[in-house]
């Protein structure tokens, strides 16, 4: 059983000018032998992309890539024909499978975009590439933990091509308490907010929880309160 707390300063930074990301695990020419990812998590990118600029067209094959928006709207344009607007309690899906291109740009002229990209490995490769999104702001105001990404079909989320993983979000108010999946390979990621562990772990806006064989693990919000994205896989 291990609980490996990552700070939001321990994480690789890519500063663009125009895009300020930051890194939980090895990407691009950031490497690491500690940051190879976390169970079935390779890839946990915090982005804030700047106004009338984004990410040009570029391919991806085999990887199931989810993307959740924080803040402003990001615009999503592929090679299978697929166009999407992406808002706060969107999720987004794209399977790469056999390989797609596709650009992601900020539509606003004055307003940055935050998101978080967050890449599994499927547990098929060479499927045909697909895309999905789905608005569950309903579910995320109902409280606790919700499912937003899912290999094993939760009714709420995207449907990834990976039947030992999940993507869990919650928005909490000021000190309320979620309990974690208890799963072989957890990874909470405070992605606005802070919070602390049950088992007193402080978790400031950034930094995330790496648990392994941990069992049942409770987080709770701030003062301010906290969202929260939790992958448990395998």
């Amino acid at each position: 059983m291990t609980i490996e707390i990552q700070q939001p300063t321990e994480r690789f930074v890519t500063d663009l000018g125009w895009l300020d990301s930051k890194h939980s695990f090895n990407f691009g020419d950031h490497w690491s032998p500690e940051h190879q990812g976390h169970g079935l998590l390779l890839v946990n990118n915090d982005d804030l992309v700047a106004p009338a600029t984004g990410f040009g067209t570029h391919g991806h094959r085999d990887m199931e890539i989810v993307t959740w928006v924080l803040s402003g709207t990001l615009e999503h344009h592929d090679s299978a024909g697929h166009h999407g607007l992406l808002y706060p309690g969107l999720a987004q899906r794209m399977s790469a499978g056999t390989g797609i291109r596709h650009s992601e740009k900020n539509p606003s002229a004055d307003d940055p975009v935050h998101f978080v990209q967050m890449w599994v490995q499927p547990d098929t490769a060479g499927v045909e590439p697909g895309y999905e999104q789905k608005d569950i702001n309903d579910a995320l105001a109902a409280g606790g933990l919700v499912a937003i990404a899912s290999g094993k079909n939760h009714p709420t989320a995207v449907k990834i091509h990976q039947r030992d993983a999940v993507l869990w979000g919650a928005r909490l108010r000021a000190h309320e308490t979620v309990t974690l999946p208890d799963d072989q390979h957890v990874h909470a990621f405070v992605a606005i907010g802070d919070g602390r562990l049950s088992t007193g772990e402080e978790l400031a806006e950034g930094a995330a929880a790496r648990l392994t064989a941990a069992g049942s693990r409770e987080f709770t919000a701030g003062g301010s309160g906290a969202e929260l994205l939790v992958w448990a896989t395998a």
